[in-house]
């Protein structure tokens, strides 16, 4: 099956937003050229971005009917927001759509160019906008994970008295990149990544579009070409579309005029699956891989593989996460969890990478395939927690340093030495009298801590 289109180009596009570059402030559409643009001069991507909710495809737990973005924009009141994503889901569209709904002034900002100067020029013009016209302005920040924690600040007062709008665009994590006040006086909209589906709906779109897509030429495109360009774009549509616009732009035409887009076209066109790999992904992935070590061998050496040999992630990182986790969550339950993860890291000192991956993988399922053991970490949280609760302790007076003359006027005396006792134990107390009667580490049935359970409840048994 194919897809063919033919249609004539018609394009225009009106100007009405205010737009920031290189310091100045210019009237100008912020998402379009000038009505001179022609088809080969604008890529396909930007041309046929949506300018109302109806075009927008995907996000539909965010805009679709009845959802709190869609009635805020069509009612021209949004509000601060955040909108969080991964690349090509529609961030800038959203923003692109705003711009066209609004009645005031809308400015866009890249947070790798914009200084605090540019900051400030936003923020006095909207004071002027408001208290001369009474017109609103918003403020579109892309990239706000670039933009550091000073520039934010000078963000805040203007947010905070609802001198602009805030509208900023990321693909990290906000929570590690964007200031908490300016976090807590926004929105945040999470945008899910778009699927295959979404990809060949956007193409199609394009296809049959002879304004501003592809249906001014006489394609033919194969299904099976579509489906390629939708499966190697993993959910980024702009990716899909500037690779259906190279394919249909650099293949000859046949005889009769037609554009024949194969499969193998398309597979010049588009090679390989983007990895999404900033730094939120990395940290994602780290967290996967510490939580499948407490229940699946197949997740966390999937995970280990994939951070190092797709991401291109330090296997150093997983090392370290790994000797981690042989105390956290295995500890006394199996000892030997610890001995194979330092023995892991050895290996790959020595000999490096690829070569010590199969010492690695063995450390990794050596601890997945243990008995599991929080008792360690437990233990930890419960003397941290009495250290915060005393705020200082004094050290028993038979427990204190008696390796000097006159000691024993001082009172230091009282220590029984454990190895002149039977089993070479003796209760007597080694905690601060305020909690001399806490118990923080509580061993477990688990593995090896069940001998240690015994043990410890021999020993509460002793008079």
């Amino acid at each position: 099956m194919s897809f063919s289109c033919m249609g004539e180009l018609v394009f225009n596009e009106k100007r009405k937003c205010s737009f920031i570059n290189d310091k100045e402030v210019n009237e100008l559409d912020l998402f379009s050229y000038s009505q001179e643009s022609t088809p080969n001069n604008r890529l396909l991507a930007d041309r046929l971005r949506p300018t109302s909710l109806d075009e927008y495809i995907g996000q539909e737990h965010v805009v679709g009917p009845g959802k709190l973005l869609r009635r805020a924009i069509e009612a021209d009141q949004v509000s601060s927001i955040l909108l969080y994503g991964p690349p090509g889901c529609g961030k800038t569209t959203l923003a692109h759509i705003i711009s066209q709904h609004t009645q005031g002034d809308f400015v866009r900002l890249n947070a790798v160019e914009a200084s605090v100067k540019d900051v400030r020029e936003v923020i006095d013009r909207a004071q002027t906008n408001k208290s001369m016209y009474g017109k609103k302005t918003i403020l579109f920040l892309d990239e706000v994970h670039r933009f550091n924690s000073s520039r934010q600040d000078a963000l805040l007062p203007a947010v905070e008295k609802g001198t602009i709008v805030f509208i900023g665009a990321t693909t990290e994590n906000p929570f590690h990149y964007v200031n908490g006040a300016l976090m807590s006086r926004s929105t945040l909209f999470q945008l899910e990544a778009l699927t295959r589906e979404h990809s060949l709906a956007a193409m199609r779109r394009a296809l049959s579009d002879a304004d501003k897509g592809l249906g001014y030429m006489q394609l033919q495109v194969d299904e099976a070409a579509l489906d390629h360009i939708a499966s190697m774009a993993n959910g980024d549509i702009r990716r899909a579309l500037n690779a259906l616009e190279l394919a249909a732009l650099t293949t000859p035409p046949l005889a009769d005029g037609t554009i024949h887009v194969t499969l193998e076209v398309a597979e010049e066109s588009i090679r390989r699956p983007i990895v999404k790999a900033d730094e939120s992904t990395q940290y994602d992935v780290l967290s996967a891989f510490h939580k499948s070590i407490r229940g699946s061998s197949d997740a966390a050496l999937f995970w280990f593989l994939y951070a190092v040999e797709k991401l291109g992630m330090d296997p150093m990182t997983f090392i370290r996460r790994l000797i981690a986790a042989s105390s956290e969550d295995i500890g006394l339950a199996n000892p030997q969890a610890m001995v194979q993860a330092v023995s892991a890291l050895e290996a790959y000192r020595n000999n490096g990478w690829p070569e010590a991956k199969l010492n690695i993988a063995q450390a990794i399922l050596f601890a997945v395939e243990s008995p599991k053991s929080n008792a360690v970490y437990t233990a930890i949280s419960r003397a941290m927690s009495a250290m915060d609760d005393i705020k200082s302790a004094e050290v028993p007076l038979h427990l204190r340093d008696a390796h000097y003359k006159g000691s024993e006027k001082l009172g230091h005396v009282g220590y029984q030495y454990p190895h002149n006792f039977p089993n070479h134990y003796v209760r007597q107390q080694y905690l601060p009298d305020s909690i001399a009667d806490q118990t923080f580490y509580q061993a477990t049935e688990q593995g090896n801590e069940s001998k240690i359970r015994q043990n410890q409840r021999w020993r509460d048994s002793q008079s």
